[in-house]
């Protein structure tokens, strides 16, 4: 076994063995910025699109459903796409001013301290996910690579040229269909302190749910204009780090996003390997604003691990070893309790704009009095049971990774429990009856939401190990990214139908899988999402900057 079976281990159980190192304290003064500053880089701002026609964002959270009307037809990608789909998912929206139980409320009135909102969720608020494109002949500015400005909605040109040659070649000649035909490349990096200045070791683990929210934002958007996109996790991914200049163990690229553009395309010449040291790169650097950097033993040795075979693409149908079973279902301390059928999953007709401008963590704002219908309940789950994240090792997605469970507390029709979902029947499988309040409350390590009064809670489970054993190390990354687009399809669900919801990283993961009869099984629970009605007339400022 890997290093990753470890890592593993012990994010699953950090809720009662602290993950080191256990002195850790967060300098909030000197932390990072939330995105990269490239100070001499020219900068250019993107297209304002806001006059850009909303559409229905149904077609992307369930597609091919029955009853979901399929999405126009869309050419490709230009330049005022892509500026809408960059602003909509990663760009500044608003700025978050409502009065919620979050730690941080006391500081969001002072500019220093202001949180600004933004279509995609992150762990912790944070911005460590940057976006690099790579532009050839084809596209409408002079072929480089630029980087994605999310605070001024710009970008900034790092490299004149067209490098996508040098893209083609570290994704291999066995790369998906389609990869290899285009110029045009999204390539999304993380920098690890960003995040592992607040999450220390658990930093890698947080990360690769940020860059699931991130693809599923995207996905979700393409897919609701008639456009598919699917990031390739499996790549030369040194050689990707040597264009964009970064050192793999500060900074890395964790996915690739080819994009279909719209008009005539491009010859692509062959891409001889040359000699590295004749290679153009990046040579502008981040300036970081921190003093002090630390290294954190677990978050290099995870980036080691899951760098080994990065090249080496899992064979087709390697993930079917990790698919989530449905068949097999867990111990049922319930006793037998009868199925309860859902209605059929729907989404009125709110666009995938206003859902994404619209989505915000709920943090406390929870209301027990209004119930959650079960009809909207189905939806949610069938939204995020939908959730298909593998684009190079499974482009067809007909391997399911994650699997739902739902702990009802106030829903129409549903008895108080622990269920398991069937996607596929369209119901729920009880596995302990009764309240379930007082448990998610009690393991839950944070008292920034009120778990006992949200209509339902729902948990993601993923067969970490069994992808691990399946793919490598680098699995690792398509499992909690997996995860991660799971919360995104979850936001973007409850957002469409008017429903509050929060994720959340902190809880213990171990008395969930003993409390749904998993401990002696492979599936590992990765996230509590909270769902249901918040209360009435909540003081709120309203903030839009877009």
């Amino acid at each position: 076994m890997g290093y990753a079976h470890e890592y593993a281990h012990a994010v699953l159980h950090r809720g009662r063995v602290p993950m080191e190192p256990t002195d850790h304290v967060v300098n909030w003064a000197d932390g990072p910025r939330r995105g990269k500053f490239h100070p001499d880089a020219e900068a250019f701002a993107l297209p304002d699109t806001e006059d850009l026609a909303d559409v229905p964002v149904a077609p992307g959270l369930l597609p091919g459903a029955a009853g979901v009307p399929a999405p126009g037809a869309h050419p490709g990608f230009g330049l005022p796409l892509l500026s809408a789909m960059l602003k909509d998912s990663y760009g500044l929206t608003g700025r978050r001013l409502g009065v919620q139980a979050n730690t941080d409320l006391a500081g969001l009135p002072f500019y220093p301290h202001a949180n600004w909102s933004r279509g995609t969720a992150g762990g912790g608020g944070l911005y460590p996910v940057s976006v690099h494109w790579a532009s050839g002949p084809s596209g409408p500015l002079v072929p480089g690579l630029h980087y994605y400005d999310v605070q001024r909605h710009a970008l900034q040109r790092l490299l004149t040229g067209d490098v996508t040659g040098r893209v083609r070649e570290a994704l291999g000649p066995d790369a998906p269909d389609g990869a290899l035909d285009t110029d045009q490349y999204l390539i999304l990096g993380v920098k690890y302190w960003q995040n592992s200045f607040k999450y220390n070791s658990f930093c890698f683990h947080v990360v690769c749910t940020d860059l699931g929210t991130l693809a599923q934002t995207w996905r979700i958007w393409a897919a609701a204009r008639g456009l598919r996109l699917a990031p390739v996790l499996w790549f030369d991914e040194p050689a990707l780090n040597g264009l964009l200049g970064v050192p793999g163990e500060e900074e890395a690229v964790f996915a690739v996003v080819p994009l279909h553009w719209d008009g005539p395309r491009a010859a692509h010449a062959e891409t001889a390997r040359t000699d590295p040291r004749h290679r153009p790169a990046v040579r502008h650097r981040d300036a970081e604003r921190s003093r002090t950097l630390l290294d954190f033993p677990q978050v290099g040795a995870m980036h080691r691990a899951t760098l080994e075979g990065a090249a080496a693409r899992p064979a087709p149908g390697a993930l079917a070893a990790a698919a989530a079973r449905t068949d097999a279902a867990p111990a049922d301390t319930a006793g037998g309790g009868a199925r309860v059928p859902l209605p059929a999953p729907a989404f009125p007709d709110t666009g995938v704009r206003r859902a994404l401008r619209e989505r915000r963590s709920s943090f406390g704002r929870f209301d027990a009095r209004r119930e959650v219908s079960a009809g909207h309940l189905s939806a949610v789950l069938a939204a995020c049971a939908g959730t298909r994240l593998a684009g190079d090792t499974d482009p067809a997605g007909e391997h399911r990774l994650a699997r739902l469970y739902a702990f009802v507390n106030h829903v129409e029709g549903i008895g108080p429990g622990a269920y398991a979902y069937d996607p596929d029947r369209g119901d729920l499988r009880p596995v302990v009856t009764g309240p379930q309040g007082a448990f998610l409350q009690e393991n839950y390590f944070l008292a920034n939401y009120n778990l006992e009064q949200a209509g339902a809670v729902l948990v993601p489970t993923v067969r970490t190990t069994a992808v691990l054993d399946a793919v490598g190390d680098r699995g690792y990354r398509l499992a909690v990214a997996t995860a991660g687009a799971v919360a995104q399809g979850f936001y973007l669900a409850a957002s469409a139908l008017g429903l509050g919801a929060g994720v959340a990283l902190g809880f213990d993961n171990v008395s969930y899988a003993e409390r749904l009869g998993l401990a002696d099984g492979d599936e590992a629970p990765l996230l509590i999402m909270a769902l249901g009605h918040e209360r009435p007339g909540p003081a709120d400022f309203r903030h839009e900057i877009a």
